[in-house]
């Protein structure tokens, strides 16, 4: 038997609760600082365009899932980010490596300037970035790229762009899911 007097178990035992919520807290401030600084390497919104450094890039928001030459000699790096990759970070490289600019690329905007018959598949790609599912629809002869994304009017869509056999763009389709906002 254990020859502490109550008491003194009971003190024990708080200071050991105390403890411990001061490790929680501690735990959660650490927690959320993380999550902030993750934050602001997320989109990379605290790039300076002029002054970052593709190392600076790297070391913000990690290794890019794709880069592709642009004109001019320009570089852009491309980042899906969110739950199928729902929006995408374009950062834009001279070709000395200074960052010109960062944008989200999944935007109604963007696929405005998708224009059936006439924009190609090299052009989509430098717009939107990587698709998150490619799917050949064989009786068509058609390539179809999938990208989720939240529409301008914060709805959860897909865009489903098309191309023929020649890497043309012929059919654009963007499908909103009304249902998210509690809807019929």
């Amino acid at each position: 038997m254990n020859n502490t007097p109550v008491g003194a178990m009971t003190l024990v035992a708080v200071q050991r609760r105390r403890g411990q919520r001061t490790l929680n807290t501690l735990s959660m401030a650490w927690i959320a600082a993380l999550l902030i600084a993750g934050c602001a390497s997320y989109s990379g919104s605290s790039l300076v365009p002029g002054t970052s450094r593709a190392a600076d890039v790297q070391a913000l928001m990690g290794q890019p899932a794709e880069k592709l030459a642009a004109e001019n000699g320009d570089t852009v790096w491309f980042y899906p980010r969110l739950a199928f990759a729902r929006e995408t970070y374009a950062v834009r490289f001279s070709p000395d490596g200074v960052v010109r600019g960062v944008d989200q690329r999944l935007t109604e905007q963007n696929v405005r300037k998708l224009v059936a018959g006439s924009t190609t598949m090299k052009e989509v790609r430098l717009l939107l970035g990587p698709p998150f599912r490619t799917t050949r629809f064989e009786r068509q002869q058609r390539l179809v790229w999938d990208y989720p994304m939240n529409s301008d009017m914060r709805v959860e869509s897909n865009l489903s762009v098309q191309f023929s056999d020649d890497g043309i763009v012929r059919e654009v389709l963007l499908l909103r899911d009304y249902r998210k906002l509690g809807g019929p």
